[in-house]
């Protein structure tokens, strides 16, 4: 597949899925749960059928690593979308879901890496921003608390655990990261199998959730009813966001494992980068997010710091020299 078509997936899945995840979330903010298991379920389903062969294909990396992999992010996935029921704002979760910082400071750790200066000054940009975001987000929470005096304190703890919450499932993001790496260098890369692996081993899991999962099952039959386009289907209109959610959430990681296939990482940073951005702005202006001057620039340190980290001027530079060059005879 060319690589324009697999770009066009990420920013097409990857941004309207933030669409459908924002309309379910502003209308039921605990719903994270039902969503989540919405997206293993049917990602785990397609890759029963096209990957695994109904269970007929023996996977390739041994089947106790993906157990390890599993726990990992079933915890980052669960643990993201719950932070969504815990006073935390669209545009701080897409801000602080990167994990850029954790990887780097953990690969240091555990992989005693050793990076150049402009990765270095790219975290510092990378943590400014963040910080400002964050801190700015405080000064809204503590706000909103004082014109509340009996539900303001209970407000800001939830931000605070909020906070807490997106930390932790960075941190662990970061270490799912680097223990993919190591797997990958020993049994080499198999990232369709991995993704399957990923989606199908942690639904027993979701038994734990399944009040949860019921409850909100229930509170999406009960919305109003939408008529589908085109097919002209009535059904719940909360239904047909999950339904929408679902699908985009696919086409977005299936478009993120072909640019991986067929391009640099650099471009695959630089595209997952960019359709945050995007997704950024689009929160913003069409859901009416509250977002400051201060925000803005936060959101520009962010941005700047992640393309300073993928060597993008570095690389336009020589790019431009070479062109310049006469051709070697």
């Amino acid at each position: 597949m060319h690589p324009a078509v697999a770009v066009g997936l990420v920013f097409g899945g990857c941004c309207s899925n933030v669409v459908f995840l924002e309309l379910l979330a502003r209308q039921f903010p605990g719903c994270g749960n039902i969503v989540t298991f919405s997206q293993f379920l049917f990602i785990a389903l397609e890759g029963f059928i096209f990957e695994a062969n109904f269970g007929r294909k023996r996977p390739a990396i041994p089947i106790r690593n993906y157990f390890i992999m599993v726990a990992m992010f079933f915890t980052v996935s669960v643990v993201n979308n719950y932070a969504l029921n815990l006073n935390i704002a669209m545009p701080l979760h897409m801000i602080g879901a990167g994990s850029l910082i954790a990887s780097m400071a953990l690969g240091i750790i555990i992989l005693k890496k050793r990076y150049s200066v402009s990765k270095y000054s790219s975290i510092a940009l990378v943590s400014l921003g963040i910080f400002t975001c964050t801190f700015m987000s405080a000064k809204q929470v503590a706000s909103d608390s004082s014109s509340d005096q009996e539900d303001g304190p209970q407000a800001f703890l939830w931000w605070l655990l909020g906070i807490a919450a997106l930390t932790f499932a960075l941190l662990m993001s970061a270490r799912m990261g680097i223990f993919q790496e190591t797997l990958y260098k020993k049994f080499g890369k198999h990232s369709k199998e991995a993704l399957f692996y990923n989606h199908a081993l942690p639904l027993p899991g979701f038994l734990l959730l399944a009040p949860n999962i019921y409850q909100h099952a229930v509170l999406f039959s009960q919305s109003e009813l939408f008529q589908v386009p085109v097919i002209g289907l009535t059904l719940p209109i909360m239904w047909f966001y999950l339904l929408m959610n679902v699908i985009t959430q696919y086409v977005c990681i299936r478009g993120v494992f072909i640019l991986t296939t067929e391009c640099t990482s650099l471009t695959v940073t630089l595209v997952v980068t960019l359709r945050k951005f995007v997704s950024l702005i689009f929160s913003i202006l069409y859901f009416q997010n509250p977002f400051t001057g201060w925000h803005w620039l936060g959101t520009a340190f962010v941005f700047v710091g992640t393309l300073l980290y993928t060597e993008l001027w570095h690389s336009l530079g020589s790019l431009l020299r070479g062109r310049g060059r006469p051709k070697e005879q």
